[in-house]
């Protein structure tokens, strides 16, 4: 028997209904997932139920109402499905020993704190773990773990790794066939098997955390679940390996950035920019444990600081200025180019221009942003036309400026960010 909802209200309007199971599954897809793959041992299977789920909730909600936990509704139509499917196996018995409980009658899987110092109880970080295996390639992992933790879309993935859509889709399709072929257990690894994942790790959690701080489509500019997801994995990381400097690094910088969420945003969820943020919104906290954080990875680093430590003193450089005037630039420059240095990338090179910019002057910074203009990965960055518009701006260029603001407005997918760009660009004055 399927477990009945209790209606928030009974009987809601389709489109309502399909809102609201749309809004839920995003949120809670990720957590039903990994529960499901818990007991099934096979990702594919465990996301095929949990779309199950949805479409039970397609089914039922709209006439009965959304329930008052739904997430909870979803794990537990999942886990049912889960355990008809397991009864309807030859290897049903064996399962059910492996499993080592009754699957019908026990409750859904906690998500509990540490059991120990070198063990996690968390299925969200064992399904980052799994997803990450090196049986996959670099490519294949990040956008499985994103498709299944973070619950993000094929396009919205694309969006993040700059490559086309049909490429992700077959990435993920392929790393799924992978995983089962290979039987890849569902696990936290221990010793060098930890080690040599952790990097996918890392790289996945901070995507995730970013498509949740700088939402790629729809009309919202945050996904606040997915922040939190990111950073509680990060936290739970630290204290899994308190050794690894980049594990301090990469909680460091998300803190920091966590910090300044409330201020991201103006009361009609426009975006607000950096420069215009009101600081004593940030979020004193989360800046004292991103400090924390980012002492440990200095503590605990043997030789230069890797990728996220560095970004994380990039982040700690604007906590520290109580006004953005006091912006220490040339600090900010100066890490970025220790960064390009050691993980080279356009995106990296455009923020450095950002702040050389502010260091040196927007001519310097046009520069180097002129210079990037032809690479293939940023044709369709928005941010690229962007961050050219504000240095023209800034150089009394503002017919050029107006033209940038608009091309960028035309490249973003996020609608909160494309009216602040149309605004800018009507911002502009014309100049003979």
């Amino acid at each position: 028997m399927e477990p009945q909802p209790t209606p928030a209200r009974p009987g809601i309007p389709g489109s309502a209904a399909a809102h609201a199971i749309e809004t839920v599954f995003r949120l809670e897809s990720p957590r039903v997932v990994a529960g499901v793959a818990r007991i099934v041992r096979d990702i594919g299977i465990a996301e095929e139920l949990a779309q199950d789920a949805l479409v039970a909730a397609l089914e039922r909600w709209p006439r009965d109402g959304v329930p008052d936990n739904p997430g909870a509704w979803l794990m537990a139509t999942a886990r049912h499905r889960a355990v008809d499917l397991i009864r309807r196996r030859e290897t049903y018995a064996r399962k059910l020993q492996e499993i080592g409980r009754d699957l019908s009658r026990s409750a859904p899987p906690a998500y509990d704190a540490p059991a120990g110092p070198d063990d996690i109880d968390d299925d969200l970080l064992r399904l980052v773990f799994t997803t990450c295996h090196p049986v996959l390639s670099a490519e294949a992992r990040t956008a499985l773990t994103l498709r299944l933790l973070g619950g993000l879309t094929t396009a919205e993935i694309a969006r993040a790794y700059l490559v086309p859509e049909p490429t992700i889709a077959q990435r993920i399709v392929r790393a799924k066939r992978t995983l089962a072929k290979q039987n890849v257990a569902f696990e936290v690894p221990y010793g060098p098997d930890r080690e040599a994942r952790l990097g996918s790790v890392l790289d996945v959690i901070y995507l995730i955390f970013n498509e949740g701080y700088a939402v790629t489509t729809g009309d919202d500019l945050l996904r606040p679940g997915l922040c939190e997801d990111a950073l509680r994995l990060a936290r739970v990381l630290s204290a899994l390996m308190p050794k690894e400097p980049e594990v301090h690094g990469l909680t460091s910088l998300l803190e920091f950035q966590a910090s300044r969420t409330a201020a991201r945003t103006g009361p009609d969820g426009a975006p607000v920019l950096l420069k215009d943020q009101n600081r004593r919104r940030w979020n004193r906290m989360l800046i004292a444990r991103g400090i924390r954080a980012l002492d440990r990875a200095d503590a605990t680093a043997t030789g230069a600081p890797g990728p996220y430590a560095l970004q994380a003193a990039i982040a700690a450089c604007h906590a520290h200025a109580h006004a953005y005037e006091e912006t220490d630039w040339r600090a900010i420059a100066t890490l970025y180019g220790l960064l390009a240095a050691r993980a080279p990338s356009p995106v990296v090179e455009l923020n450095r221009a950002v702040a050389v910019a502010m260091a040196d002057g927007p001519a310097e910074g046009l520069k180097l942003v002129d210079a990037l203009t032809a690479e293939p990965a940023l044709r369709d960055y928005h941010l690229l036309p962007s961050v050219r518009a504000d240095l023209l701006a800034r150089l009394g260029r503002t017919t050029e400026a107006r033209a940038e603001f608009e091309r960028a407005a035309g490249l973003t997918r996020n609608e909160k960010e494309r009216e602040l760009l149309l605004r800018r660009a009507t911002q502009m004055p014309d100049r003979p």
